[in-house]
């Protein structure tokens, strides 16, 4: 998740959507499995952000190297809350 450390991400796409799943026991699949988000963020670029994150909602990951995270295979969906003025590369 890149630039979900500003307000709207923070607010709209971290709490109320991706920790709001996880703390909900996660998506129920109609095979009775369940998939459990575990966001990685990327490029947060202050220290008490990424304190926070970790202290307050638990988000054990990030990272301030994207092109590093997107090449790794168990995380399988990028999803870019950054402003078109910081998106960091082109889709």
């Amino acid at each position: 998740m890149n630039g979900v450390t500003g307000r709207m991400g923070l607010n709209q796409h971290l709490i109320r959507s991706i920790i709001a799943i996880r703390d909900s026991g996660g998506v129920l699949l109609g095979n009775g499995d369940r998939i459990m988000p575990d966001p990685i963020l990327g490029r947060p670029r202050r220290r008490q952000a990424r304190a926070s994150c970790k202290t307050v909602f638990g988000v054990q990951r990030w990272t301030t190297d994207l092109d590093k995270a997107l090449t790794e295979k168990s995380d399988s969906i990028f999803f870019d809350a950054a402003t078109t003025q910081g998106a960091v590369r082109d889709c």
